[in-house]
């Protein structure tokens, strides 16, 4: 994850995050499946994101949602 951050953001940092809520994995997990999140975007430094998250005006920049198409697309080709 770090390596295909990395590629197109050289100085981006993975940061771990806990988000509450509901997910697939728990199910996965009964069988001995470990998940782990991998959701790359970039935001502007003055996006209040937290304050939109699960808001009736949830939204990202476009080309932030550009940019972690990248990043996923080549993680996952290249891991």
């Amino acid at each position: 994850m770090k390596a295909a951050l990395a590629k197109f953001d050289p100085e981006g940092i993975p940061v771990p995050y806990l988000m509450s809520g509901g997910t697939d994995n728990k199910a996965l997990s009964d069988l001995g499946i470990i998940g782990y999140g991998f959701s790359p975007v970039k935001l502007p430094p003055d996006l209040d994101f937290f304050a939109l998250f699960h808001g009736v005006d949830e939204r990202i920049p476009i080309d932030g949602l550009k940019f972690g198409v990248k990043v996923l697309n080549e993680f996952l080709q290249n891991s």
